[in-house]
């Protein structure tokens, strides 16, 4: 089986969790929109497959960096539609468009610590999201199958 296989089978189970995660992402500094970008860059992974007691879904983050700048285009034009405040608890306080050419081009202080907390604060949320998903694989008696078809 290739290494999508068992990210078909559970696709379904994906939209369950991603319906019942909601709360949590609106409880997080991420907007839903911005959340679905995240999930574009985030890839699932499990492993020791073939380990009953160590297998385990984590999420690969590693791409998470590359979308940061979008991620800050969305959290501008959120900002500007409404008048703008921070799109979120997180916030990162914005000077406009004139800071975020600085920051885009990596010229004055700040966007490093900020796009670092944001990293982490998706990693975090990421692994939060597989390891829900596990559980209800787990829960709907499909995680072994799931195990077999990733270790193939």
């Amino acid at each position: 089986m290739t290494e999508r296989a068992w990210q078909d089978l559970i696709v379904g189970d994906r939209m369950t969790v991603d319906q019942e995660f909601a709360q949590r992402i609106t409880d997080s500094q991420f907007s839903r929109q911005e959340w679905g970008l995240i999930m574009t860059a985030v890839e699932f992974e499990i492993e020791n497959p073939g380990d009953d007691e160590q297998a385990r879904i984590v999420a690969d983050t590693s791409k998470v960096e590359q979308v940061m700048p979008e991620l800050e285009n969305i959290r501008n034009q959120m900002n500007s539609m409404t008048g703008g405040g921070g799109g979120g608890s997180g916030g990162g306080g914005g000077g406009g468009v004139f800071d975020s050419v600085k920051s885009a081009l990596g010229l004055g202080g700040g966007g490093g610590g900020a796009d670092r907390d944001r990293i982490e604060a998706a990693d975090r949320l990421a692994q939060e999201y597989a390891g829900e998903l596990q559980q209800r694989l787990e829960s709907q008696g499909k995680w072994s199958q799931v195990r077999d078809a990733a270790a193939e």
